[in-house]
């Protein structure tokens, strides 16, 4: 029950501030989603959309080999060190040159059709190119940190990071107004440049948080040797590229939606129905900031702790908790839909129908993130580029299929369909290679009652709100009674 607790901890650390930086940046979509409208979100979760994709590329998958190699050869922790940052300090040189090189060509791909100029497209991607590097540049120090049990570090770097963009987009949409428009201190000056609802400026506004954020790393940063052990690296690489593949298969199945509805539709409509479903994506976000959370405290954890005697008990004991924790937030946020949706402007409703399907897509994602750590400690990781590359082709074959036709319902139910065979299909081959005792009946079980409970609240009593949030606590008393004894074991531990 210690190895449990110590869990626990570091999640619950993790997680407080993870859920804080969310929910504070969530409470920038309603601002958005009112100040921009449908079309110019729809830009904003496109650009997101790439980001994405080029962030995975550019970590390259060293976030991960660093924490499996530094457990595995812990007399090398800094040439492990050095070894992932000097990777992804290439990587992101190499992509800064050629971004540059073909930064008008670009834009003008990205810009066909649209209504917002190729200059503005041009001045996003500048942008964006170097968030990418900085945010890039900061992954490994940040693994770093959490290597060394420093949650607490991580936790306020992270949230001065998000206070910082909350306070300059507020700055750029509301303050700066409020000057011009009472003639206060230095509203000449701010007139001559400022352009109401630019949405430049949130793009800006994560520049700059980016730049304080690496600054506040510089401390890992200066204990880099630059000490590179060609033989280490080249095992690190074996290991990595897999991962970077399966990464980047996972962005795709995340963003490439909102890609394609961008591109597939007509441009009267792509805009907004990209917005639109982005938009409603957003109430989803609560579920992804428990899933995150757990991560940050799970991946290291779970690395520490393989060589534990009954290590692969525990992975399943805590798969078990985690299964109910995504159940009972997912049934919560469906009761509540209509209070959350008050998040986002009134056009943006008419997309509501997505919200249940997108959660049991992440539902789906959760546990196959949690499965996925059999072929991260057997370093078998290819099987994750098999696995996530199947949810990549089924991503983008059926969505470019289907989006034409149904539109961003479509994109929904291929998301759902995507994690779902990526779920089935970790648990199958890692039974097979690297056997961990699920309870499966027990989790299948807390699955299947939570998709009822939410068919009940959003289809049959049609989103009412104290129908939905009865079925809600009547699900969280069942799970208090007939999870009682273990519940009981842990909170007297803790």
């Amino acid at each position: 029950m210690s190895t449990i607790k110590k869990f626990a901890g570091q999640t619950a650390i993790y997680g407080i501030s993870t859920v804080a930086s969310r929910i504070l940046n969530f409470f920038l979509t309603p601002i958005y989603t009112n100040v921009y409208g449908k079309k110019l979100y729809g830009i904003f979760s496109e650009m997101y959309s790439y980001a994405s994709l080029l962030n995975a590329l550019l970590s390259f998958g060293m976030e991960t080999a660093f924490f499996r190699y530094i457990n595995k050869k812990e007399g090398k922790k800094d040439i492990i060190y050095s070894n992932t940052f000097i990777v992804v300090a290439f990587i992101s040189l190499l992509f800064l040159i050629s971004s540059l090189l073909f930064l008008k060509p670009i834009a003008v791909l990205l810009q066909d059709g649209r209504s917002t100029s190729l200059i503005d497209f041009t001045t996003y991607i500048k942008y964006f190119i170097f968030i990418l590097i900085i945010d890039a540049l900061s992954v490994v120090p940040f693994a770093k940190v959490r290597s060394e049990g420093k949650p607490g570090r991580y936790s306020i770097i992270k949230l001065v990071n998000v206070l910082t963009f909350i306070g300059l987009n507020l700055f750029f949409i509301f303050v700066i107004p409020i000057i011009i428009k009472h003639q206060l201190f230095l509203a000449d000056t701010l007139s001559v440049w400022y352009r109401p609802k630019w949405i430049g400026y949130v793009f800006l506004s994560n520049l700059i948080a980016s730049i304080l954020t690496f600054l506040l790393l510089l401390p890992e940063i200066f204990q880099l040797k630059f000490k590179l052990d060609k033989k280490l690296l080249l095992e690190m690489l074996s290991y990595s590229w897999p991962i970077f593949v399966a990464n980047l298969s996972f962005i795709i199945n995340e963003n490439i939606d909102k890609i394609f509805l961008s591109h597939l539709l007509p441009t009267t409509i792509s805009e907004s129905q990209t917005g639109i479903y982005a938009g409603c994506a957003k109430i989803a976000v609560f579920l992804s900031i428990f899933i995150m959370a757990y991560r940050l405290g799970a991946e290291p954890f779970f690395f520490s702790h393989a060589k534990q005697e009954n290590a692969t008990k525990t992975y399943a004991q805590i798969m078990n908790y985690f299964v109910l924790a995504i159940c009972l937030i997912c049934v919560g946020i469906v009761a509540n839909i209509e209070i959350l949706k008050y998040f986002i402007a009134e056009e943006f409703w008419v997309g509501l129908n997505v919200i249940p399907i997108l959660l049991f897509g992440y539902v789906s994602l959760g546990i196959y993130m949690n499965l996925s750590i059999w072929y991260k400690l057997s370093d078998q990781t290819r099987f994750g580029l098999y696995i996530s590359g199947l949810g990549a082709i089924i991503t983008i074959v059926l969505n470019i299929i289907f989006i034409p036709k149904y539109g961003f319902m479509a994109s929904a139910w291929v998301s759902l369909l995507a994690y779902t065979s990526m779920m089935i299909l970790s648990y199958i081959l890692g039974q097979k290679n690297y056997p961990i005792p699920y309870d499966l009946k027990r989790n299948m079980g807390y699955l299947a009652l939570s998709i009822i409970i939410v068919i009940l609240s959003f289809v049959v009593f049609k989103r009412n709100l104290i129908v939905g949030n009865l079925l809600f606590v009547t699900f969280g008393l069942l799970i208090l009674y007939i999870e009682r004894k273990p519940l009981k074991k842990i909170l007297s531990s803790l």
